[in-house]
């Protein structure tokens, strides 16, 4: 059962970037809560403050008002951009066992993590494959599975198969759902897609047209695990037209 709980908690949040007309107001009073183990997806119109409210998440960017508190401190956070952004010298495993690296952990330790999620992702046999040999799909596998080696408290993923092809994209989403159902970590993910977001989450906010504000917080009652036909259900149409709606 699911932590009731928040782990996150964010209060009226507030971002304005700088410019020469008096600051560029992006959010403005953002707030709501996250439970543990809850996939939450943020959906809006170009231009909301999706990508600006992850990078507050992440501790990349101050907000100007407002405050975001984690319980228990600060969190361990991974984060996977629109970008797999692997390096292009290192090996599908070399890629995942970076972050195991850099904290110091024991070789050996550390490859025997990273093969777990090879395994997890689906990537048996590509371990010594180069980034230049994936498909877009499978680089985005990477890119998650490396995200996920140092057990994060909270997953931000920023619109992470906005570059994939339509087909590839809706194959990604069964595998997101079922990777997320196999680690139940807390995620937060940015999509511009109402389908996508309704098929993984388990809640949907929607931000307002700039400065963006959560206009909705909508409860996602569909069945887990989600397999593709659930998409021509009534159910999944009514929650799709009305979020639409929401944003349109």
């Amino acid at each position: 059962m699911p932590d009731p709980n928040p782990i996150l908690t964010v209060r009226d949040l507030g971002v304005t970037f700088p410019d020469n007309n008096g600051g560029l107001q992006a959010l403005r009073g953002v707030s709501f809560e996250v439970c543990p183990q809850e996939f939450v997806c943020v959906v809006g119109p170009s231009g909301s403050g999706k990508s600006t409210l992850l990078r507050v998440l992440a501790r990349l960017l101050p907000p100007v008002r407002g405050e975001v508190t984690f319980a228990g401190g600060e969190p361990r956070i991974g984060f996977v951009f629109q970008q797999s952004n692997l390096m292009p010298w290192r090996s599908v495993l070399e890629n995942i066992v970076l972050p195991l690296e850099l904290q110091g952990m024991d070789r050996d330790e550390a490859q025997a993590a990273a093969q777990d999620l090879i395994d997890l992702v689906g990537l048996q046999g590509f371990e010594s494959n180069w980034p230049r040999d994936l498909s877009g799909g499978m680089a985005q596998r990477v890119a998650i599975a490396r995200a996920l080696i140092h057990d994060p408290d909270i997953l931000l993923l920023d619109e992470p198969f906005a570059s994939l092809d339509a087909l590839t994209r809706e194959r990604m989403w069964t595998e997101l759902s079922r990777i997320w159902q196999a680690r139940q970590k807390t995620v937060i993910m940015v999509t511009h897609s109402i389908s996508e977001a309704l098929f993984l989450a388990d809640r949907v906010l929607v931000l307002t047209a700039r400065p963006g504000r959560v206009k909705l917080d909508l409860a996602v009652d569909l069945p887990r695990p989600r397999a593709d036909e659930m998409r021509y259900t009534p159910q999944f149409g009514k929650l799709a037209r009305q979020l639409k709606k929401t944003i349109e």
